[in-house]
């Protein structure tokens, strides 16, 4: 049975918003096709309808998270005030402590140089980011922009990985602090 037009591309942006909050939630590797497919309320079956591979929903919805990500920054890019916010709600427990709305960097960065279908998006993600921080973000010396942007995700980034990870409460929140106060 053939579905309305509209009807199909819902349930493509169903799989996809899903798929991109599971995949940064657990990881590439920790979540199923049928576990997508039952937070989106279809069954297995037209999976295939819609995607190739496992592999190809991941770089799909690698793609999507980029989008919604960098939609996040255009808007931080209206004012050097609005980046600093940018950049300081990003190092915020509510990011921390919510990967699955979070940053595709930090949730997926490790497994992305293990699934080379994700890696041209990964990687174009992580352009995307420099280029908006250089550019945006209210350098006190534009001359090393570029550098330095590349400095203050790779802070960030690192940052938000290592309060995730450890287990003190205390030192998660020092070291998104710390960080945070070096941006502002």
């Amino acid at each position: 049975m053939r579905y309305p037009a509209a009807e199909t591309a819902e349930k493509h942006q169903r799989i996809l918003d899903e798929a991109s909050r599971l995949f940064r939630e657990r990881g590439f590797g920790g979540v199923s096709v049928s576990e997508i497919m039952k937070a989106t309320g279809l069954t297995h079956g037209p999976f295939y309808n819609h995607f190739a591979s496992k592999e190809a929903l991941m770089a799909e919805s690698l793609a999507h998270a980029s989008d919604m990500s960098m939609a996040g920054m255009r808007e931080a890019e209206s004012s050097p005030q609005a980046m600093v916010d940018y950049v300081q709600g990003y190092l915020s427990d509510w990011h921390r402590d919510d990967p699955g709305h979070g940053c595709l960097m930090s949730a997926l960065g490790s497994e992305a140089s293990r699934v080379p279908a994700v890696r041209a998006g990964f990687t174009a993600h992580v352009r995307a980011t420099i280029r908006s921080l250089a550019a945006y973000y209210p350098w006190s010396a534009k001359r090393n922009a570029r550098r330095d942007a590349i400095r203050m995700m790779a802070a960030m980034v690192g940052a938000m990985v290592l309060a995730r990870a450890v287990d003190d409460p205390e030192l998660s929140e020092e070291i998104l602090a710390d960080v945070r106060s070096q941006f502002k």
